[in-house]
Parts: C-alpha cells; sequence; structure tokens
C-alpha cells in the first residue's frame, strides 16, 4: 500500500544564523492526516527515522542571512544537507552535482531520489503529481472494466462449452448411433472438450480476481491522494494565512511609526517640522506636504507640551508593541515557510510520488500476470488437444484416427444377424428342387487338403470326426454340466485356457472377430470331440481370435442366456441406478439370485475377463469395451414384455452398463476372503 503521511508534533527551538533548528526529540501524532497546532517557533525534526510507515531523507542544516527574505531562504536551504560544497558556477543546478556516495539517504533503492528532488525545485510539483495519479486512476479502472467483460466471455464460453459436451453426450447415448470404437472416440472427445471448457472457467475466475483487485487498488490509492491533497492545502493555506498575518501587522508598525514622526515634529518644533516637511518633499512631492501640514496642524491644535508627552510615551509603548508583533509574525511565517519546504512539502511530494509508483506498478504487475494467463490458457488448450506425453493420454486428432469403421461394422454384422437370424425377413435361400429351388452348390476342395468339407454339410464333419455323443453347444447350461459333473462346462474352460495362454496381450482380444470357416470348423471340432481337440496346434493358437469367436458363440447358443429371462428386467433396473455404490449393491443382489449352474459360470467367466483388463496397457481391452462385446451376449437379445423392441440403443447401453458394474466390482461380488488369503 502506499505510505502514509502523518503530521508530526514539532517541538520549538532557537535558531541562529549557523545552527540547526529543530529538536530529535520531536513526538508524533497517532493517526495519519491528524492536524496538530504549531507553537511559536515551529522547528523540524533532526531525523524522520522514527516516522511511522515514512522514509525521509536526513534533515537538512539551515543557515540563513539577514539580508535574505524567508522564501529565498527557504528555496536555498531544500536538500542542503546532501548537496557537496558548491562547484564553481557553470550553468548547472546544484541538484545535479549531488555526491551519491558521500550522502545519507534512508530512501528505499526503488525509489528515485532525484526525482524527488527535482519535484522539489518546482513550484507546481504537487498539482503534477495529483494530475498523474488521476491519469493512471483512468488506466487502472479501464484495465479492471477490461478484465471484467473478458472474463464474462470466458465464463460464457466455458459454460456453453460444457453444456454443449454434456448434453451431446447425453443425447447420443439415448439415440440409436454407432457403437465400439465410434462411441469410445465420441466419448473421448467430448470428454477433451469438457476439459476445455473447465481451463475457460479457472481463466475465468482468475480475470474476475484481477478486476476485483485493481478496483481496489484504484479506490485505494484516490483515498490517499485525496487526503494528501487534503493536506498539503492545510499547509499551503496556513502559510498563506501566516503571511497575510505578517503584511498586517507591517502596516500596522509603519502607520505606528508616522504618528511617532509626527509626535516628534510637534515636539522639536517648526524648524524641526520644517526640515521634515522638506525630506518629505524631495520624497513624495506637493501631496505628502499637505498631508504632514494637515496632520500636523491637527496635533499642535490644542496641544500643550504634558499632553505631547504623553502621546509620545503612548506612541513609543504602541510602536514597540507593534514592532514585537511584527517580529514574531516574520518568525513565525519563516519557521512555517522553512517547515513547509524543507519538512512537510517533501513528504507530501514522497507520498504522492508513491502512490503513482504503486498504481502504476500494480496495473503493469496484472498485465503482466494476464499475459501469462492468457498464454497458459492457450498452452493448454494446446496440450489437450495434442498432447506431448503418453500419460496425458491421447489428443484429438489419434482419438478421431481411432475409429475403425471395418472393425465396427464386423462387430456389428456378428451381433445383428445373432439377434436377428431366426426371423425368416426375405425369400428362403433353400428348400425342395420341386418348388423350384437350386440344388446345393459342390463342395469345396482345399488343394492343400484334398479331402472336401464344407460348414453347410454336415455329412462331411461324420466322415472327418468321430462322434463321441457330448454335444455342446445349444445345449442347457445346466444340462451340460449334469452330465460330466463339473461345475463349469469343460468346453469354456478349454477356450479360456487357451486365450489366456496365447492371446491375453493381443491388442483388441474378443473385439476383433476370427475367419468364419475356421471358427465353423472350430465349432464342429469341439461339438464332436472335445477331449481330442488341441487348442495349442499352429492353426488355433497363431489366430486366438478364432478360439474367442467359438466361445462367444458357445454363449450365444445357450437355450436361455446365462443372466437369463426371469432376472433380465432386475439387471436392467439395478444398472438405472445413478448412485454407484447402491448400483453395485442391487446388481450384486441380481447376480446372487442366478441359478448355480449360472451363477459358476458366470463367476468363472467373469474371472477370465477380469484377467483380460489386468493386460488393458497391452491388449487395449478395458472394463468398458469387454463390457460392450459381451452385453448383448451375457443379455436375451429381447426383454419380457417387449420392453426391448422399444428400447433399442438405450436398453444395450444399460445392458452395457450392468456387466461393466458387475465386472468393475468382480472382486466384492464373487471373491470370498477365504479364497483371497
Amino acid at each position: 500500500m502506499s505510505t502514509r503521511i502523518t503530521d508530526d508534533l514539532v517541538a520549538s527551538s532557537s535558531t541562529d544564523s549557523h545552527g540547526v533548528v529543530g529538536s530529535p526529540t520531536a513526538t508524533h501524532p497517532s493517526h495519519p492526516f491528524q492536524s496538530q497546532s504549531h507553537p511559536t517557533q515551529p522547528a523540524i525534526p533532526a531525523s524522520a527515522s522514527n516516522l511511522p510507515n515514512v522514509s525521509i531523507p536526513s534533515r537538512p542544516s539551515l543557515s540563513s542571512k539577514s539580508s535574505s527574505s524567508p522564501r529565498d531562504l527557504a528555496q536555498k536551504l531544500i536538500w542542503r544537507a546532501n548537496l557537496p560544497p558548491r562547484q564553481p558556477p557553470d550553468g548547472r543546478s546544484d541538484v545535479t552535482s549531488v555526491n551519491q556516495t558521500e550522502s545519507i539517504s534512508v530512501v528505499e533503492p526503488s525509489f528515485d531520489e532525484n526525482v524527488l528532488r527535482a519535484l522539489c525545485e518546482l513550484d507546481c510539483g504537487v498539482p503534477l503529481l495529483l494530475d498523474r495519479i488521476k491519469q493512471s486512476m483512468v488506466s487502472c479502472r479501464e484495465a479492471s472494466v477490461f478484465f471484467k467483460k473478458r472474463a464474462v466471455l470466458e465464463e460464457e464460453f466455458g459454460r456453453g462449452m460444457q453444456k454443449l459436451a454434456k448434453n451431446t453426450a447425453e443425447v447420443y447415448a439415448m439415440n440409436d448411433g454407432k457403437a465400439g470404437s465410434f462411441v469410445n472416440a465420441w466419448q473421448t472427445t467430448m470428454k477433451i472438450h469438457e476439459i476445455i471448457a473447465e481451463n475457460r472457467l479457472r481463466f475465468a475466475s482468475r480475470l474476475n480476481e484481477m478486476s476485483e483487485e485493481l478496483a481496489n487498488l484504484a479506490k485505494e490509492v484516490d483515498k490517499n491522494r485525496k487526503a494528501t491533497k487534503e493536506l498539503a492545502t492545510r499547509y499551503e493555506r496556513n502559510l498563506q494565512e501566516s503571511e497575510v498575518t505578517t503584511e498586517k501587522s507591517k502596516a500596522r508598525l509603519d502607520t505606528t511609526m508616522e504618528e511617532l514622526g509626527r509626535i516628534l515634529l510637534q515636539k522639536e518644533g517648526e524648524p524641526t517640522k520644517d526640515s521634515v516637511i522638506q525630506a518629505r518633499t524631495q520624497a513624495g512631492g506637493k501631496r505628502a506636504i499637505g498631508k504632514a501640514v494637515a496632520k500636523g496642524g491637527l496635533l499642535l491644535k490644542g496641544k500643550n507640551p504634558g499632553n505631547i508627552q504623553r502621546q509620545e510615551d503612548d506612541i513609543r509603548a504602541r510602536v514597540q508593541a507593534s514592532s514585537q508583533a511584527y517580529h514574531k509574525s516574520v518568525q513565525e511565517t519563516q519557521g512555517l515557510r522553512q517547515e513547509y519546504f524543507n519538512f512537510q512539502l517533501p513528504r507530501i511530494l514522497r507520498a504522492l510520488k508513491e502512490c503513482a509508483d504503486e498504481i502504476d506498478l500494480g496495473t503493469q504487475y496484472h498485465l503482466t500476470r494476464y499475459a501469462f494467463l492468457f498464454e497458459s490458457i492457450v498452452l493448454s488448450d494446446g496440450s489437450t488437444l495434442a498432447p506431448t506425453g503418453i500419460e496425458d493420454g491421447p489428443g484429438l486428432k489419434p482419438t478421431i484416427e481411432s475409429i475403425d469403421n471395418r472393425s465396427d461394422f464386423k462387430v456389428y454384422m456378428q451381433n445383428y444377424a445373432y439377434a436377428h437370424g431366426g426371423v425368416q425377413r426375405g425369400p428362403r435361400r433353400t428348400g425342395p428342387e420341386h418348388e423350384g429351388f437350386l440344388p446345393p452348390l459342390p463342395q469345396h476342395v482345399d488343394r492343400m487338403n484334398p479331402t472336401p468339407h464344407s460348414a453347410n454339410t454336415p455329412s462331411s464333419s461324420h466322415s472327418q470326426l468321430p462322434d463321441r455323443s457330448r454335444p455342446t453347444f445349444g445345449v442347457d447350461l445346466a444340462e451340460q454340466m449334469a452330465r460330466d459333473g463339473v461345475d463349469v462346462p469343460p468346453i469354456v474352460v478349454k477356450c479360456c485356457e487357451a486365450i489366456e495362454k496365447y492371446g491375453i496381450t493381443t491388442v483388441g482380444i474378443y473385439r476383433i472377430g476370427g475367419t468364419m470357416s475356421k471358427v465353423t470348423r472350430l465349432k464342429e471340432k469341439l461339438d464332436k470331440d472335445l477331449d481330442s481337440t488341441n487348442l495349442d496346434a499352429e492353426e488355433w493358437s497363431g489366430d486366438i481370435s478364432n478360439v474367442t469367436s467359438v466361445l462367444k458363440l458357445w454363449l450365444r447358443e445357450l437355450p436361455e442366456p446365462l443372466l437369463t429371462m426371469q432376472l433380465h428386467q432386475g439387471f436392467l433396473d439395478a444398472a438405472k441406478i445413478e448412485n454407484d455404490r447402491l448400483r453395485h449393491i442391487r446388481l450384486h443382489e441380481r447376480v446372487n439370485d442366478l441359478p448355480d449352474a449360472n451363477y459358476a459360470m458366470l463367476k468363472y467367466f467373469l474371472g477370465h475377463l477380469h484377467k483380460i483388463v489386468r493386460c488393458e496397457t497391452q491388449n487395449a481391452m478395458s472394463i468398458g469395451n469387454l463390457a460392450i462385446i459381451f452385453g448383448p451376449t451375457l443379455f436375451p437379445p429381447t426383454v419380457p414384455n417387449g420392453v426391448n423392441g422399444q428400447d433399442g440403443l438405450a436398453g444395450a447401453t444399460i445392458q452395457n452398463k450392468a456387466i461393466e458394474t458387475i465386472l468393475e466390482h468382480y472382486t466384492d461380488i464373487f471373491v470370498d476372503e477365504s479364497e483371497v488369503s
């Protein structure tokens, strides 16, 4: 804050032609700008080191000559103590020849003492600084208003961007849009926009703070400027009043001296009076002679020598009193003038200069801070759109480029064919020849393997694989487990172990489908002779996506989905809960309601997916990605009472949310403390 001036109560002391005016034991009032009455002989403190919150240069030594006027004397004494011996006149001012190494100064290093000395030499120093502060306050307020308006714009932009990104994400989730890699890229894009919006809101908050600080700075400086101006006006008015009083005392002394001269003329007689009149004639002409004769005539009329003597004594007494009053007034005026020009004026100019420096530096600081924040927000937006480090996540362009339309369409085609495969929506593909259908195409013969086989000719498969009478595809889950006497179907264990062994680090595991012909062939082998099928063979371990496709196909061909038709609506209701903890609890309850066979199968299979998620950094398969893949697989394709047919993508999103929540809390739902230990 700007330095405040205190109106000091100074002690009186005597002066001589070479003495020091003032006392080092001066006292100071406790309140700034407090007016004090000055004693008859005002003095200047010997040092300003004990002044509160004010740094004053060392008090100059005062010397005077009787022939100099008080004002000339005061001007000659300003900063005399800090000046070296006067050099021969060369047209330069004494102020410019200050020896900085020898002068003792208590001014802060950042304060330009030469500027203060130059201001003290100017008659317009105070109004100059007052006008300068007014200009600085205008600039400060303009900067404050600009920051405020810019903050409003940034806040509107940030809130609008935030609302747009959130609403867009919610609307897309409710509409029948594309899934897969596109929805992941879309959600990431909206999150990037939300981050940019949050950065803009923080920028707006900083701008509001800077605007308030500048406004408060301008108010405080304006308050100090007015107070200092009032103090300077009061000192100038006191000095002017003292000068007027001195002039009046001088006029009274002159009048009394004229009366004494006339009484002396009367007392001395006519010769003396004629000489006086003659002297006045030389000085003032006929008019002066007429005034002297007229006044002398009045004095001589009706007066005797006794009365003349008494009048002389009375006039002499009045002359002495007027002379003393005049000399006293001259001393008081000289003291006030010396105090004002040597002490009060430098303090006032210092306070005003510090106010100007404070508001100028404060405005420049906040403008510099604004430039830094503006640069930082632009760089932050750039790093959000195109981060330099891997840990910062993908940027906007890589996110858009990560969309795999081919894989998305492949997954969509498989899911659509599974969901609508049993519904006849066009002409029949095959039928009896008498109805006009063409005979089946000839079997494909592989040149590497001359044995013909085809997915559409089961007879060829039967000739190659012995039937062990243990079918597993399309068989009820509980029947399989009861038939084989196991807790988990062997085909699931066999496939999961092979996937964990050869494909757990494969990028896009479960998302990328296998070759249709190989998937069909592997399905037949597993369905006819599960035990003899070797998934460690190069044919299957080399492209593990064929194994993952067979496992998903087995889950889809269950007569009843793994999460059952009966509990489907309960899972959906639980997944719709917004509160994470409550949603977890309700889904845990639905899982516990599953039949034993379904519960055991779900526990084993989600444990397998849990291992896949733990290698997310290598296979890029997060919980959300797996939930999107297995939501339609583990839940039934239709909902009882025809609800699902009306939900569309919203129903699929809820199913995915249920799988995502169960997989996130796999340990809490399925793993007992005893198993963990």
